[in-house]
């Protein structure tokens, strides 16, 4: 009996090692397919960069705001718009032009014709933005001085596509571009209106065209929160960025748009974003990234290229979209009075230019100051329908060759008509001044406007 017992103990065991061998084996044989690691937490993220990632990303959804509501209103691929005097909707717009506007698509094997009507005397340019609001190219008199009117082929860096000898080549290094072009005003609307229709798009083929993103909308008094991680991963492979270094920063976007899909993680980074994103950007705003303050105007790092500075790229877009480059116009930007106040409709100030900072003398084409909202970055409604002032508002000089320019609900006894800026009561807003193809001290960077010194 016992040895029946001790058989069939040893008959169970052998099977029993047996079994396990054999499952050994299939595991061996078939190996579990290693699943993919969860993202990362939010938590092992820090607040600071979910700060700058935010920051950074909302430079491209600004962007992609802008161009959904383009083709909304019906913009076609290619098709220039041409625009009344005035009649832009961008934030802080400059009404010293006549702009045209469009979408341009470019591939391996199709161009972009840009047709240039000949212009003298008069400022001109038209200029490309990539998706994150860098220019990529501009077509004037100061870039092609040998041929400053006719057509210019805009393709993209090494496409293969014959062109005519007459066509300039302009390489660029994206697909998708916005277009602006500008054409001054000056004393004679009617001139600088033709000219600005004489302006042509045309494509050599079919191209293929991208599927505009549909992002996050908002108002740009109404920032939003975690749903601009939401709308990251459509935002980023959409668009590369053209600048070198922005890795990390798309590497941290990315993270935070796979973690927020957690209802907890989405949560926090909403916090985060709410209080100190949105901290962060408005402590910086005030120097538009880290420009340099002087009399209360601020000058930019740099403008319509911006390299590293991802800050102040996202800042432009925001308050005043399709920057152009220094070469083109320099801006300054007036957000506060000789005492370091906001600048406020419900008091009057005034800028005096002794004769040796007459603004004319640091502009080849002209200089301009514009009054906009502190909120949307909108021209201030008036009764007079005056929105800037330029030469062509006539502005009279003192007897000693100075000029004094006047801000305020009503005109000062005193002031000329042509010197007044009408900015109406209960508002905040800034000023912006531009010089266009700016030269001397303001080209070197070395000028600032004279203080707004409050009446």
């Amino acid at each position: 009996m016992k040895q029946r017992r001790m058989f069939g103990f040893l008959a169970l065991l052998t099977t029993t090692m047996a079994l396990i061998s054999i499952m050994a084996g299939c595991q061996k044989r078939e190996p579990a397919e290693p699943s993919a690691p969860p993202p990362a937490p939010v938590a092992a993220i820090s607040e600071q960069e979910i700060s700058d990632s935010y920051i950074y990303l909302l430079s491209r959804l600004l962007v992609l705001r802008q161009q959904q509501l383009d083709f909304k209103e019906d913009f076609q691929w290619n098709q220039l718009v041409h625009r009344k005097p005035g009649e832009v909707a961008w934030p802080n717009p400059n009404l010293d032009v006549a702009y045209s506007e469009a979408w341009v698509a470019v591939d391996e094997k199709s161009c972009a014709v840009v047709t240039v009507p000949k212009i003298k005397g008069r400022y001109y340019t038209v200029q490309f933005l990539n998706g994150w609001g860098e220019t990529v190219a501009n077509i004037n008199e100061r870039l092609f001085p040998q041929q400053p009117s006719g057509e210019f082929a805009v393709c993209l860096k090494g496409a293969e596509v014959q062109l005519p000898s007459s066509v300039q080549r302009v390489d660029v290094p994206v697909k998708y571009m916005r277009v602006l072009s500008r054409v001054e005003l000056g004393d004679n609307w009617d001139q600088a209106v033709a000219l600005q229709k004489a302006f042509k798009i045309r494509s050599t083929g079919e191209p293929t065209l991208p599927v505009i993103p549909q992002t996050v909308m908002f108002d740009i008094n109404a920032l939003p929160g975690v749903e601009a991680f939401e709308s990251a991963e459509a935002a980023l492979d959409s668009e590369i960025d053209i600048n070198p270094g922005m890795e990390k920063l798309q590497t941290s976007t990315r993270a935070i748009a796979a973690a927020v899909k957690d209802p907890a993680e989405r949560q926090r980074v909403d916090q985060v974003v709410r209080t100190k994103a949105f901290a962060d950007f408005h402590s910086a705003l005030p120097t538009i990234g880290g420009g340099t303050v002087k009399n209360g105007w601020v000058l930019t790092p740099t403008a319509g290229t911006y390299g590293d500075n991802w800050l102040t790229r996202t800042f432009i877009n925001y308050g005043g979209i399709w920057a152009n480059v220094q070469a083109e116009v320099i801006y300054y930007k007036g957000l506060t009075d000789a005492e370091g106040k906001p600048l406020s409709g419900d008091h009057s100030y005034s800028m005096h230019f002794t004769k040796e900072q007459l603004p004319a003398e640091y502009a080849t084409h002209f200089w301009s100051v514009i009054a906009v909202d502190s909120v949307e970055h909108r021209i201030l409604p008036n009764p007079l329908k005056r929105y800037l002032l330029n030469k062509e508002t006539k502005p009279k000089y003192a007897a000693d060759g100075s000029l004094t320019l006047y801000f305020g609900d009503t005109k000062p006894a005193d002031a000329p008509q042509g010197n007044w800026l009408p900015t109406p009561k209960g508002l905040s807003y800034s000023l912006t001044f531009r010089f266009y193809r700016p030269k001397g001290a303001v080209a070197e960077r070395s000028y600032f406007p004279p203080p707004i010194t409050k009446l």
